[in-house]
């Protein structure tokens, strides 16, 4: 019942209707927004879904504090235990985030070839068999191409999926015909799923951009909360 209500509420409901329902192991999914929109709060709904269901995660942060992601599991899991009124709450929190590692880097102090060393190593010699990795705070404007491939790599390596938030600026806020943001044309390539997130009005629109080697209609969108991040009307 809780892992079906977090389904039901999830910004990824979003590839219910895509073309594989998932972007699937070995994939990039990208989150993009403005600053202060929302995108690290998804990959955190991202990974409880995937911790709900006894799955292992990996976050990665390029942020300064990482206090407000904890903060932000820490309150994503108070209120699905309050919802269903959880019995044990802390034996079940315990077990989730024994399974969730936060790791994190200065995106100016180190390669993305020695993070993607680092993660190799924390799974296949520390045995964390991770199925999902969430990357937040990262910088699209200080990387190449290449860093992108060896994070492509990494994922097909793996066999896991990897979710990037990308921040867009003012100047950023210009699309190609495919509503592609001009940040990202040169690494569209190596993302099989693209999710832009825009505020409207008292909402926040979730809309699909790219779906694998497509580029879908633009009402295969949702509308969420902007405080919690959930979905509040599917249309």
């Amino acid at each position: 019942m809780i892992k079906a209500e977090q389904n039901k509420r999830n910004p990824l409901r979003i590839l219910e209707k895509s073309k594989k329902g998932e972007i699937g192991k070995g994939n990039i999914g990208v989150i993009a927004a403005r600053k202060g929109v929302g995108k690290t709060a998804c990959l955190v709904h991202i990974a409880t879904d995937e911790l709900f269901d006894n799955k292992h995660v990996i976050h990665v942060s390029f942020s300064a504090d990482t206090n407000h992601i904890i903060s932000w599991y820490e309150d994503i899991f108070e209120e699905i235990a309050k919802k269903f009124n959880i019995k044990s709450v802390m034996d079940i929190h315990d077990e989730i985030v024994k399974n969730r590692i936060i790791m994190n880097f200065n995106q100016d102090g180190v390669k993305i070839t020695q993070i993607s060393s680092s993660i190799k190593s924390l799974i296949k010699d520390g045995n964390f068999s991770a199925d999902t990795i969430v990357i937040d705070g990262f910088d699209f404007n200080k990387c190449t191409i290449d860093d992108i491939k060896t994070i492509h790599s990494l994922a097909e390596e793996l066999g896991l999926e990897i979710w990037i938030s990308a921040s867009l600026k003012d100047e950023n806020l210009v699309f190609d015909k495919n509503g592609v943001p001009l940040l990202l044309i040169e690494f569209v390539n190596e993302i099989a799923t693209l999710i832009y997130m825009r505020p409207e009005n008292d909402y926040i629109r979730l809309q699909l951009i790219k779906d694998q080697d497509i580029y879908p209609v633009s009402d295969l969108h949702l509308k969420l909360d902007p405080r919690s991040l959930l979905i509040v009307e599917a249309s």
